[in-house]
């Protein structure tokens, strides 16, 4: 295999999407990352030498599949919160005219990172699964409990019918009434 030459640019695109990954392979417990983590993970890179400017707004906008294009249309990431993004997933909701790449090109990428984008590639094809959590799931009870986040979103709504159509904001005023 012939050696791949070194990019010239690396695209802020280009560096978001390996720190993100990286934090990502490198957690695969979380679900999803600060936009500070994934620059300062882009930071400790240091693929190009330096921190750009750059990186930061395209890890909170340009590379964000979920927010209009302005301008750029990569659909490399996910916005799961207001600071907070992840690795596109297949069924994630795109905003129209976000057409752009969910992938660099493996020319764009520098070659000590090339099996980091095959594994990011084969995570996008299993849904966002670890190959452990692919298996672990397939061998699982369903009767068995939930954990994690997945057992707090259970509890959303909980209770709801003993506020018998009392606004719960208006409820916690009155108690707050004459407070000083």
């Amino acid at each position: 295999m012939a050696a791949q030459p070194i990019p010239d640019v690396i695209s802020c695109a280009v560096e978001v999407f390996i720190a993100t990954a990286l934090l990502h392979r490198e957690q695969p417990g979380r679900a999803d990352f600060t936009i500070q983590e994934i620059v300062s993970r882009a930071a400790r890179e240091n693929i190009t030498g330096e921190v750009r400017s750059g990186v930061n707004v395209h890890a909170s906008q340009h590379c964000v599949a979920n927010k209009a294009p302005n301008p750029a249309k990569h659909r490399m990431l996910f916005a799961t919160g207001k600071h907070t993004r992840r690795l596109l997933l297949p069924g994630d909701a795109v905003q129209n005219g976000r057409t752009g790449k969910i992938f660099p090109e493996p020319h764009e990428v520098p070659e000590r990172y090339l099996s980091l984008l095959h594994w990011a590639k084969a995570r996008y094809e299993r849904g966002g699964e670890t190959p452990a959590e692919d298996s672990m799931r397939s061998t699982a009870n369903e009767d068995e409990p939930r954990r994690g986040i997945e057992a707090l979103l259970d509890l959303w709504g909980l209770g709801k019918e003993h506020l018998g159509g009392v606004d719960p904001d208006e409820y916690v005023r009155k108690l707050r009434e004459g407070w000083e």
